[in-house]
């Protein structure tokens, strides 16, 4: 039970870190915002907004990494790198936005795929390799 307590808690907080996102999603592309930040904003909006997740969420348990620790982590460093009133200048405008639906990220979502999909190769050469070795 308090396993579950715990889980839920985290739930939460991740949720309540991503509506953040929207937030980042107007912030990096301000002039005020320094260049460090929008980098790290602009990583943070591109993976959390992508299609295709690093470690996909079929994987028991660490399918959850990214949602529950990676990008709750990215999100609460980035506010911190942007100054306080522009993140409240634009809480409103990310409001709008998220009532509207997230826009999705389909070149960060093709450059996983890929990523997994040289991962797959690799592996499969492995296994292949190992199984023409001579006994």
């Amino acid at each position: 039970m308090k396993q579950q307590n715990t889980l839920t808690k985290l739930k939460n907080l991740a949720r309540s870190l991503k509506q953040n996102l929207f937030v980042l999603y107007l912030s990096y592309k301000d002039d005020r915002v320094s260049w460090y930040a929008k980098v790290f904003a602009i990583c943070v909006v591109a993976y959390a907004f992508s299609p295709i997740d690093l470690i996909p969420d079929f994987i028991p348990v660490l399918g959850l990494i990214d949602d529950l620790i990676i990008v709750p982590i990215g999100i609460f460093i980035a506010l911190k790198l942007i100054p306080p009133h522009i993140i409240e200048e634009y809480r409103v405008k990310a409001e709008e936005i998220k009532r509207n639906g997230k826009p999705k990220n389909w070149f960060v979502g093709f450059l996983f795929i890929l990523a997994w999909a040289a991962f797959i190769v690799w592996i499969s050469k492995l296994i292949i390799d190992y199984f023409q070795q001579p006994l």
